[in-house]
């Protein structure tokens, strides 16, 4: 297969790229507009052939994307290009509603314009593939508030949505565009919602790269309120693996959600890499720390905080036979032990070297 892949500069983008350069012989064109978090260094040299081929779009400039299309031809699209952090869509809404909603809007009828002028059998084998999250299903109740020994509900494919934050309704909306582009043009589509994702190349403004690296500088571990939120956490490479799934299996209008079957509190996770750090770098400690946990800071909780996620995964599972090849423990080891060898990646994103080269971004 030919695969458009947006966002494929980014965190889960790039492991999906990594994943189907190194395991198939797909063809890759990565679309990426190379915002803050996009980084083309997330593809290793090594990866690349004549099989990838990268462009800096936006997914918001309709020209260049139907330029795209028209001129690489794709049989899929994968479309992970979004705003993502929480954090971010509470101080700036706006850029979430452009690449998130208007974003999807305009590659949704890009892709659909395209469609409709393939040949009749490439038209049959097109799919695109919306991947989501499943922070658009608002959240969970805690264990906390619940009687002992109850049955902990989990998100499933028919949960309704609830968002809560200006980000997860940016992703809401945008999968109720690619609902909608199905249902009245045709438009073959699936749509993923994923649970938590870490591992390596991650953006350090996330959870687990920000502690891990705040940690090797000595610096303060910031967890918000008392640390009791819950999230469901999946290694980004068994996402990759498992959205690699699904866009071959062309199960249009379907749903699938995917997940970790690792319900943490934001403190544990906190807690188990300064553990891991404590094993593998203990000579990095900052002088007067006698364990890195002792870094943990607790501050403001953040608005709207939402208490607890937690995915269903079974039916990726029953119907695909996908399933997490790492557990929170193992993954996570591999995680802390990627940002211990590859200082020079994390190096040039926190230096900002790393957006050398970019369209209008020089020395």
């Amino acid at each position: 297969m030919k695969i458009l892949v947006t966002g494929g500069a980014g965190f889960i983008g790039s492991a999906v790229v990594r994943h189907l350069l190194a395991n198939t012989q797909d063809s890759v064109i990565n679309v990426d507009a190379l915002t803050y978090a996009g980084n083309t260094e997330s593809i290793p040299p090594e990866l690349r052939s004549e099989r990838y081929i990268f462009e800096q779009v936006d997914i918001c400039d309709a020209a260049e994307i139907t330029r795209v299309f028209n001129q690489h031809q794709p049989d899929a699209v994968m479309h992970l290009a979004a705003e993502s952090h929480v954090d971010r869509s509470i101080d700036g809404p706006g850029a979430f509603i452009q690449t998130n909603v208007v974003g999807t809007y305009t590659l949704l009828d890009a892709a659909r314009e395209y469609w409709q002028n393939l040949p009749e059998q490439r038209k049959k084998q097109f799919i695109f593939h919306h991947i989501s999250t499943d922070e658009v299903y608002g959240d969970l109740p805690h264990p906390d508030e619940l009687p002992a020994n109850s049955e902990l509900p989990l998100f499933t494919e028919e949960t309704p949505y609830a968002p809560s934050s200006p980000y997860s309704a940016s992703k809401a909306s945008s999968d109720h565009l690619v609902r909608s582009w199905q249902r009245t043009y045709g438009l073959p589509t699936v749509i993923t919602n994923c649970s938590n994702n870490y591992g390596p190349y991650h953006f350090p403004e996330k959870l687990v790269p920000h502690v891990i690296l705040n940690a090797l500088a000595g610096k303060t571990l910031p967890v918000y309120g008392d640390g009791s939120q819950i999230r469901d956490w999946l290694f980004v490479e068994d996402h990759a693996r498992a959205l690699c799934l699904v866009v071959k299996s062309k199960r249009v209008g379907e749903t699938f959600n995917i997940g970790g079957h690792n319900e943490k509190r934001n403190l544990d996770v906190v807690r188990t890499i300064c553990e891991l750090l404590d094993e593998l770098a203990p000579e990095h400690r900052a002088e007067g720390i006698t364990q890195y946990a002792d870094l943990i800071t607790f501050v403001k909780d953040r608005p709207g905080h939402d208490a607890r996620y937690a995915i269903d995964a079974s039916l990726v599972q029953r119907e695909l036979g996908w399933a997490p090849e790492e557990n929170f423990v193992s993954g996570m080891r591999k995680t802390v032990l990627w940002y211990l060898n590859n200082e020079a990646w994390w190096q040039r994103v926190l230096s900002g070297k790393y957006k050398l080269g970019r369209l209008g971004e020089g020395e």
